[in-house]
C-alpha cells in the first residue's frame, strides 16, 4: 500500500484548563476523500490547524507525505480553504491567485496560465479582472477554492468549502473535488452540510468531544443496507419466506418491512424489481413499494447526540 498522505497519531491538546483533542488518530491514503464531521466545538478545527501546521499539538504526531506538519517542506504539496478567510478589496480576483501561486511555488512562466487554468475551473474565468471587493459572496468562496488547488496540492484541507454557494456553486464544488480524486488529489472536507459530504467522501470521521467516535465507510456509519417497504393485498405465512433470499423479513399486516442483505444491498434498485415480480407472481397482490435507507445526517445526529435529540 502506497504511504498515506495524511498520519495524525494519538493529537492531544490543551488550552490552558480546555482539552480540546483527546487522542485524535486519522489516516488519508492518496486519492481519498473523506469527510471530517462534528458539532461545534468537537475539535475539527484543532485537528486541522495541526495539520496546517498552525498549532503544535501538547502530544501525539501529525505528519504530512512522511515529515512532521510543521516542516515547510510537508506543505509545500498541501492546498488550505480555511472556513473564514479574506482578501484584499483593492486586489483583483487574478492578482490574488497569481499571489498564492508565488507562495505556492509556480514557475513564473507557468504562473499567468495556471491562474487562468484554476478561475475557469471554479467558474471564474470571466470575473478574474474584477475586484474583490465587487465579488459576492459565493464568488468570494469561489476564489478561495482557486487559490487553495492553484498550487496543484496533493492534499486538499477544505473547510465549509460550499457555505455561501447556491446549488449550481456545490455542484460545482462537489464536481471539481470528483475531477481531484480521479487525478489522484486526497481531499479531507470538513462541512456542516452533510449532504455534501455524502456525496464526495469516500470515508468519514467523526470527532465529538476531542474523540473519535467514528471511523469508516458511509455504509458502516449508516447501519444496515437499504431497507424496501412493500405493501400487500393479504398477507400469508408464505410471504416471509419468498422473500428470505434478499434480506431480513418483517411481516406486519399488509406491510412488509425487507432490510436488503448482501447481495441485494448494493443494488437496491435491482432488488426492488426482483422483490416486486415475487410479489406479483405469488397471491399476495401487489400495492406499493418505497425504497429508503438512513441518511448521513441521521446517523450523525444519532451518534453526536447520544439519542437526546
Amino acid at each position: 500500500m502506497s504511504e498515506p498522505v495524511l498520519a495524525a497519531d494519538r493529537l492531544t491538546k490543551a488550552y490552558g484548563q480546555t482539552i480540546a483533542l483527546r487522542g485524535i488518530t486519522l489516516t488519508v491514503a492518496p486519492g481519498e476523500a473523506v469527510g471530517l464531521l462534528g458539532p461545534n466545538g468537537a475539535g475539527k478545527t484543532t485537528t486541522v490547524k495541526i495539520l496546517t501546521g498552525l498549532v503544535r499539538p501538547s502530544s501525539g504526531t501529525a505528519r504530512l507525505f512522511g515529515l512532521p506538519a510543521t516542516d515547510p517542506r510537508a506543505r509545500v504539496k498541501l492546498g488550505y480553504l480555511p472556513e473564514l478567510f479574506r482578501f484584499p478589496d483593492w486586489m483583483t480576483g487574478a492578482q490574488v491567485v497569481a499571489f498564492h501561486a508565488e507562495l505556492a511555488g509556480v514557475s513564473g512562466a507557468d504562473r499567468a496560465a495556471r491562474v487562468a487554468e484554476v478561475l475557469d475551473l471554479v467558474g471564474l474565468g470571466a470575473r478574474g479582472g474584477d475586484r474583490v471587493s465587487a465579488y459576492s459572496k459565493g464568488m468570494s468562496q469561489r476564489l478561495g477554492l482557486a487559490q487553495a488547488i492553484v498550487g496543484r496540492p496533493e492534499l486538499l484541507l477544505l473547510d465549509e468549502p460550499t457555505s455561501a454557494l447556491d446549488p449550481v456553486g456545490r455542484r460545482d464544488v462537489r464536481e471539481l473535488v470528483t475531477a481531484l480524486k480521479a487525478d489522484g488529489v486526497a481531499v479531507v472536507l470538513n462541512s456542516h452540510l452533510l449532504s455534501e459530504v455524502e456525496r464526495v467522501c469516500d470515508r468519514v470521521v467523526v470527532i465529538d468531544k476531542g474523540h473519535v467516535k467514528f471511523s469508516g465507510s458511509l455504509d458502516q456509519l449508516t447501519g444496515e443496507g437499504p431497507t424496501l417497504h412493500v405493501s400487500v393485498g393479504r398477507a400469508d405465512d408464505d410471504l416471509a419466506p419468498a422473500l428470505a433470499e434478499f434480506g431480513r423479513v418483517s411481516v406486519s399486516g399488509s406491510d412488509v418491512q425487507l432490510t436488503l442483505g448482501p447481495p441485494w444491498d448494493d443494488a437496491p434498485d435491482e432488488a426492488s424489481e426482483q422483490v416486486a415480480a415475487a410479489v406479483t407472481r405469488g397471491p399476495w397482490g401487489l400495492r406499493g413499494l418505497v425504497v429508503s435507507r438512513a441518511s448521513l445526517e441521521d446517523a450523525f445526529v444519532a451518534m453526536v447526540s447520544g439519542g437526546d435529540r
